[in-house]
């Protein structure tokens, strides 16, 4: 194995994906926020689907045609049922460790334009929950990279990974560059990926993760408005791409733009090339029900890539 900076672990996987395992409800709604109202008539239907922040980054690599291997807890029940059938379904690996509180679930309110406002039942997890060490290193010492979700337990994991020596990248998500939650998981990755959502000015939060941590690439995905990239101390933008179809569903837009990146990490291509694919996969993502969860392939990636910049 050798070091960090560029290094890979054994390579019989090529991206392990730590927690974010779980259970969405969707529910399309007339407008958000939502105005109280007694009762709203949804007649879109309610749809309960596996598929959480690590789940859609397993599912954007395997399509990619990376060999990813996803660990968390899961419990024994329903919403752990649909979890593991869709890594069945998709051809990813799983190490699901018991949960005695249950599997992760949200609910996800989706609006008209895409858009999405998440609730999440945090009672799904308990304050000592662990992964193993062994497991853990065994599985890290395993791969060419570890994605991390920010995800309960995931932050205990940080210190073992760093001392496999095997690079990992983790998602912020919608960090407003303050909350202390985040921070270490932003100072210890060496590929940071977040919305730039909750940030008044992105540039400097990309720059403050770079000077405190490890990252030497750090990314803000900014929806329609593109993305900011920070490459080895320089600052770019990087355009939107167009949506093949309509957009109806933002949900899993960052995790799509995450594996496509990390797709062009794996094989050798520099960060601007890298963030393009991750703009292609967050454009096509943004073009899938929410009640499903499928991924951009690698044949419809490299063709997109492959035409005018827009």
């Amino acid at each position: 194995m050798t070091s960090r900076a560029g290094g890979t672990g054994t390579g019989a996987t090529d991206v392990l994906v730590l927690g974010g395992a779980g259970v969405d409800t969707i529910i399309h709604v007339p407008e958000l926020p939502l105005p109280y109202a007694d009762s709203y008539m949804i007649d879109t239907g309610i749809r309960t689907r596996a598929g959480q922040t690590g789940d859609f980054v397993a599912v954007g690599l395997a399509a990619l045609g990376l060999r990813a291997h996803h660990l968390d807890l899961l419990g024994d029940d329903s919403e752990g049922d649909l979890v593991r059938a869709l890594h069945r379904e998709h051809g990813i690996a799983l190490t699901a460790l018991p949960q005695p509180a249950g599997t992760r679930r949200a609910v996800n309110l989706v609006g008209p334009d895409g858009r999405r406002l998440s609730l999440y039942d945090t009672t799904r997890a308990r304050p000592g929950d662990r992964f193993p060490e062994d497991t853990l290193r065994a599985l890290a010492a395993g791969s060419r990279h570890v994605h991390v979700t920010i995800t309960q337990p995931c932050a205990e994991a940080l210190p073992v990974l760093a001392a496999t020596g095997v690079p990992f990248s983790t998602d912020l998500h919608d960090w407003d560059g303050e909350n202390p939650y985040h921070e270490p998981f932003a100072l210890a990755a060496d590929l940071v990926f977040l919305s730039a959502a909750a940030l008044t000015d992105p540039g400097r939060t990309l720059r403050r993760i770079a000077e405190r941590g490890r990252a030497r690439t750090v990314v803000a995905t900014a929806g329609a408005e593109g993305a900011y990239l920070l490459a080895d101390g320089e600052l770019t933008r990087v355009p939107a791409e167009t949506p093949p179809a309509p957009v109806v569903d933002s949900n899993g837009a960052g995790d799509a733009f995450a594996a496509a990146f990390l797709y062009g990490r794996l094989a050798g291509e520099p960060p601007a090339t890298c963030a393009r694919y991750g703009a292609i996969a967050g454009a096509h993502a943004c073009t899938v029900p929410a009640s499903r969860a499928d991924a951009i392939d690698r044949d419809q990636l490299l063709k997109r890539a492959a035409g005018p910049r827009p």
